[in-house]
């Protein structure tokens, strides 16, 4: 496990409204302090990948590291497919959720929570 401590370095970065319901969140009663924000992929989807965004224990495989008081995880291996990514917060009436804008991917599916790359 490693940790980015320099905030410019970080894998992936969130937009103040990301930020503010993040935090949101993070400050419910039932919140596990112990958790971390994780950033990832799995297979899946009708591109291909779909994006991991949830709270969760880290594990030894990971890179740690913090943004805005956020505390992140990234599973090593993913950052390739995410490097560069932002994360927005969407609360319209239309579209509420977290949205992604990955550079790295050559194509998204009409929903944008799943990618190819």
């Amino acid at each position: 496990m490693s940790t980015i401590t320099d905030t410019s370095l970080t894998p992936v970065s969130f937009t103040a409204g990301a930020i503010e319901e993040i935090q949101r969140l993070m400050h419910a009663p039932d919140f596990d302090q112990q958790q971390r924000l994780r950033v990832g992929v799995k297979g899946g989807g009708c591109s291909g990948m779909t994006y991991v965004l949830g709270f969760d224990v880290t594990t030894d495989k990971d890179l740690l590291f913090s943004i805005e008081g956020i505390p992140c995880c990234i599973e090593t291996s993913h950052q390739i497919y995410l490097y560069g990514m932002q994360i927005d917060w969407q609360g319209g009436l239309n579209s509420r959720g977290f949205t992604f804008t990955n550079p790295n991917a050559s194509s998204t599916c009409g929903c944008g929570t799943s990618f190819a790359v």
